[in-house]
């Protein structure tokens, strides 16, 4: 539909999305492409690693682009607006979760299960891995989600921040008190917090 002068996997992600807005399916492929594996992941780590659920929520995610690509905002970049899309997704699917008998102790104990023993280091970050998977799940979700994207997705401060609509101060609060929190309650591993403790408060 769209006329490219260039390799459309060359383009930034917001000209890319000016062309969804405008009908062209194949930049639309690209944005895809681009962030389904990233984006699945992310579900997968925030909705109690049920795979079934992220990728479906990875659909939802997308089809909502295809359906509605005015409701992207242009004036923001579109990762960070991806990323605040997403985790508005897994806070409804949090109050959803909590009108019912929550299911996590199952799908903890199911990921639990697929652990296999190994030899060495390999043990100690796959029990690190599942307690501190574990330890997550207890926390307040936007503490979470921040640790996720900055521990897990590489993302920015100053990407998570606009992400939330929060100052960096406040997301460097929220990281070195989830840290802190997380070497409180995982002493076998002693983790260190890596964030310095801020002094700007949300």
């Amino acid at each position: 539909m769209g006329l490219f002068r260039t390799d459309p996997v060359d383009l930034s992600d917001e000209h890319l999305m000016e062309l969804v807005v405008r009908g062209d399916e194949r930049a639309f492929t690209v944005l895809f492409d681009r962030y389904q594996r990233k984006l699945l992941t992310y579900f997968h780590r925030m909705l109690w690693h049920d795979r079934e659920r992220a990728e479906d929520f990875l659909q939802d995610l997308f089809t909502k682009i295809a359906q509605k690509p005015g409701s992207y905002n242009p004036e923001r970049p579109f990762r960070t607006w991806l990323y605040s899309v997403a985790n508005n997704m897994c806070k409804n699917e949090y109050r959803r979760m909590a009108t019912r008998t929550a299911a996590m102790p199952e799908l903890k104990a199911e990921h639990n299960g697929h652990v296999q023993p190994n030899a060495g280091a390999e043990v100690d970050r796959a029990r690190f891995n599942l307690r501190l998977e574990e330890e997550l799940e207890k926390i307040d979700p936007d503490h979470k989600a921040t640790f996720v994207m900055r521990h897990h997705e590489d993302m920015s401060i100053k990407e998570i921040a606009e992400v939330f609509g929060i100052s960096e101060g406040t997301v460097k609060s929220r990281l070195f008190y989830t840290v802190k929190k997380l070497a409180e309650r995982m002493p076998e591993f002693n983790p260190k917090p890596t964030e310095t403790a801020p002094t700007e408060r949300r």
